[in-house]
């Protein structure tokens, strides 16, 4: 049986299909069951990894966050998932509430990864776990604009830069925790005023991905915009003779560091409440915050490592250079999507 389901099952990234097909598997192999968001080819030697050093076989479905939430909806008790990994913290605490996740308790995990990037713990361990990061930074167009203008978040929504901001959708998650993060920090009120600046200063309606709005800034359909660092590193990397042009045209700015520092997003994920192969669930979240797999997970897609002591050998990523984060918990950033989600909506952030 293959490790891939994908083709299989015909499963969307957007969508769910009328009736998904079941993961089996022998009776005697030992098996993990894995629904995950993250979609890097680099991911593969990751899971080969695991199986090598386990002897556990991985069978895999991959799809959007979305879409996998609701197939563990609709799965229920039924589900043969043994763990859900996921790309954000808005939809890691949706998936909390949702009750998709069961509270683990590992010395492994409680030592090497930090409260402030854990999901909720009532005293019977925590229910996701962060195991890689990545920041959210400003990208300007080195022609036009002098970036000592432009030092915080709340510099976007300036009179200087009238017609001049480039963003992908208020609503698409990556949004929603940026915003969700002001929330806690400007609180709702002075975050609805921000975000009506940030709309008022458009150059165009909202549209694409990061790497869209990248393009866009160095084309000079815009001046700014908002990218997550990976986006701008893999395009760094990018051996393309238009990719190497995009970027000799822009540079970047780390937000807010005389306050409170760049806002920090994660990827993560945890063992899921029905998950049938709880033992073998725990020890692949074991895995991902071992020191070789966080340089598997932070090398492979430009991220930083959660593990104190795990060393991203990325010259690309390092050249962006040293600078001070948000330190707000993720989990808190998770629940401010609520509030994220009400603002764009007032303020026709779409």
């Amino acid at each position: 049986m293959s490790n891939r389901f994908l083709a299989a099952i015909g499963i969307a990234a957007a969508t769910l299909t009328a009736a998904f097909l079941p993961l089996y598997s022998h009776a005697a192999d030992p098996v993990l069951n894995l629904y995950s968001a993250r979609h890097y080819q680099t991911d593969e030697a990751l899971y080969s990894n695991f199986t090598k050093q386990t002897g556990i076989r991985i069978n895999r479905i991959e799809a959007g966050d979305e879409a996998l939430l609701e197939r563990l909806r609709s799965e229920g008790r039924n589900s043969p998932a043994d763990v859900l990994l996921l790309v954000d913290a808005a939809r890691l605490w949706r998936a909390q509430i949702d009750g998709l996740f069961q509270p683990i308790r590992s010395r492994v995990l409680d030592s090497r990864i930090p409260p402030s990037l854990r999901g909720k713990d009532d005293g019977q361990g925590a229910e996701w776990y962060a195991i890689s990061t990545r920041a959210r930074l400003i990208i300007y167009n080195r022609a036009s604009v002098n970036p000592g203008n432009i030092r915080t978040y709340q510099d976007l929504a300036g009179a200087a830069l009238k017609g001049k901001v480039c963003t992908r959708s208020g609503a698409h998650p990556y949004m929603l925790s940026l915003i969700g993060a002001m929330s806690e920090h400007l609180g709702e009120s002075a975050t609805e005023q921000w975000a009506r600046g940030v709309v008022a200063n458009f150059a165009r309606p909202p549209r694409g991905g990061d790497s869209d709005q990248i393009k866009a800034v160095a084309s000079g359909e815009c001046a700014v915009a908002l990218t997550n660092t990976y986006y701008l590193v893999r395009m760094m990397r990018s051996e393309t003779p238009e990719d190497k042009a995009a970027v000799a045209k822009i540079g970047w700015i780390w937000p807010n560091q005389s306050s409170w520092g760049a806002h920090v997003n994660v990827s993560g994920g945890g063992v899921t409440k029905n998950a049938p192969n709880r033992e073998a669930a725990i020890k692949f979240m074991e895995y991902l915050v071992s020191d070789q797999a966080q340089s598997y997970l932070a090398n492979g897609n430009n991220e930083w490592p959660v593990v104190a002591s795990a060393v991203a050998d990325n010259p690309t990523l390092a050249s962006l250079g040293k600078f001070k984060t948000d330190d707000l918990p993720i989990a808190q950033i998770g629940r401010a999507q609520i509030t994220a989600a009400k603002i764009i909506d007032r303020v026709g952030w779409r």
